[in-house]
């Protein structure tokens, strides 16, 4: 292939300008691209750090209430233990009365018993009256009411 002839000076110095301008053009360009780029992320980041410091102040908020509702149930089932803890003692009162009267029961029959039996035939009515009263069969419609007839 023939060579072409060296350009001129003119000419090498114009083609030198344009292809300066060019590169300087494109990296404008990229530069512009870069800065609009960069400009968006740092809109993206403050916007979102907001929204974290938001949602930072409502996380604290919501925590402060859910601590004030564990306290208040923790009260409340202090309150209810202690109740619970109160009819655990009356059911211990009523059951130690109960054994109590039993124990009297008792202690009343053996002593009718043996009075009874000290009586002998001739006491045996009035026990077996007293022991028809305490089972509802006595006389009169005082039965089981303590009253004899």
């Amino acid at each position: 292939m023939p060579s072409s002839p060296p350009p001129s000076p003119e000419e090498a110095a114009r083609r030198q300008s344009e292809a300066r301008a060019a590169v300087t053009a494109s990296l404008t360009s990229v530069g512009a691209s870069v800065d609009n780029e960069m400009r968006t992320r740092t809109a993206d980041l403050h916007a979102n750090s907001a929204a974290i410091s938001k949602q930072e102040r409502e996380l604290a908020k919501q925590t402060a209430a859910l601590a004030k509702q564990t306290a208040e149930w923790d009260k409340l089932l202090q309150a209810g233990t202690k109740k619970l803890n109160e009819v655990g003692d009356i059911q211990n009162w009523a059951e130690m009365i109960e054994r109590d009267l039993l124990v009297l029961e008792e202690t009343v029959r053996l002593a009718d018993d043996g009075k009874a039996t000290r009586e002998g035939v001739n006491g045996g009515g009035e026990r077996k009256r007293r022991e028809e009263n305490a089972r509802g069969t006595g006389v009169g419609g005082f039965a089981g009411r303590g009253v004899e007839a």
